[in-house]
């Protein structure tokens, strides 16, 4: 590092290029960066690729404001508390991961978002092998689960904004999904729905697939 800075003071250019999207986000040229304002040289931003930005131009989720959480802690209950702190949020959330903790990540979103949240999973964006997989975090943790390739690349996950505490007239008015949670500790999967489909008036069919997705490959 105190090479390059020295460079710079010497009046050469470098350029900072990645090939995974803007950098300095989560990468290691930020410490550059920082370096070359401290010594007093001048840094200009050429824009280019940023994957927070071109998967949420492709995710068609509602809202004008969205909330960049980068990556959350890697494991265990610092993570489940982090996404809790975020459940009902109502910006759009926007999430990176490492291919090997999102089976996980989707697990726990799952569990604590509801699984009919809508989210999507945008892989090796703007590469060769770009993947977009829009669907319910329920219906994504599936299909992860069951998949016989292994997650690769780059990875940005986008998952719609939250109904904010009160929204509903108090702030702890059940949702379909906690109210679903509840009744399939008690509950077979379709007596559950049948249950939570006459309380909020909706299509047994639709929570039927809402409690096989928050249940798991396991149960249905």
């Amino acid at each position: 590092m105190p090479v390059l800075v020295d460079c710079l003071v010497r009046g050469e250019r470098l350029a900072l290029v990645t090939d995974a999207g803007t950098p300095l986000v989560s990468d290691p040229g930020q410490r550059l960066v920082d370096a070359a304002h401290r010594a007093g040289i001048p840094v200009s931003p050429i824009p280019g690729p940023a994957a927070v930005i071109a998967a949420l131009s492709v995710a068609g989720f509602p809202g004008s404001r969205f909330h960049f959480e980068g990556f959350l802690p890697p494991r265990g209950q610092r993570r489940r508390e982090r996404l809790e702190a975020l459940a009902q949020r109502p910006e759009i959330l926007v999430f990176y991961e490492s291919p090997n903790r999102m089976g996980q990540l989707l697990l726990d979103l799952r569990h604590i978002l509801g699984p009919g949240r809508q989210a999507l999973l945008a892989r090796e964006l703007t590469k060769l092998h770009e993947t977009l997989l829009r669907a319910s975090l329920g219906e994504l943790a599936r299909g992860l689960e069951v998949s016989d390739e292994p997650m690769r690349g780059e990875i940005v996950l986008v998952v719609a904004g939250g109904e904010p505490a009160g929204a509903l007239g108090s702030a702890g008015a059940p949702t379909l999904e906690r109210t679903l949670a509840v009744l399939l500790e008690l509950l077979p999967p379709a007596q559950a729905a049948a249950r939570a489909a006459a309380l909020f008036g909706r299509p047994r069919a639709e929570v039927y697939r809402l409690a096989l997705a928050f249940r798991g490959p396991e149960d249905g």
